[in-house]
């Protein structure tokens, strides 16, 4: 079984930033993309960023050059640094995860979600 746990959400004023992380813990054999969702209140959950387990990014244009992701690959922990944050990036931010565990199998796994919370 694999879990993820997320932290780092909270309230924040516009123009501050939060730091988010996602240690992901289980029967893991190997972590390939981790990434970050969102889904804000009466939206469909979109895409924010990911990283491949080669260190290649994907990031959404709404926050591209504010938000950073990053990984550790050993400690199989993925961060998104959100700086410049806007009333707009208000959110449940989801972390995902795909994997192959130790029975060989790929899987895609979600986090439980972390609120964050943008103040004009």
């Amino acid at each position: 079984q694999v879990q993820l746990v997320e932290s780092g959400g909270g309230l924040v004023q516009a123009g501050g930033s939060l730091r988010l992380s996602c240690v992901a813990s289980g029967s893991i054999f190997i972590t390939n993309t981790m990434g970050w969702y969102r889904q804000a209140p009466g939206k469909q959950r979109e895409l924010v960023a990911e990283i491949t387990r080669g260190g290649n990014t994907n990031v959404a244009n709404s926050v591209k050059g504010r938000f950073t992701i990053s990984r550790d690959s050993v400690r199989k922990t993925v961060y998104l640094q959100m700086n410049s944050l806007k009333p707009e990036d208000t959110a449940v931010y989801y972390c995902r995860i795909k994997i192959i565990d130790s029975t060989t199998r790929d899987l895609e796994v979600w986090g439980q979600g972390t609120l964050v919370t943008v103040s004009s």
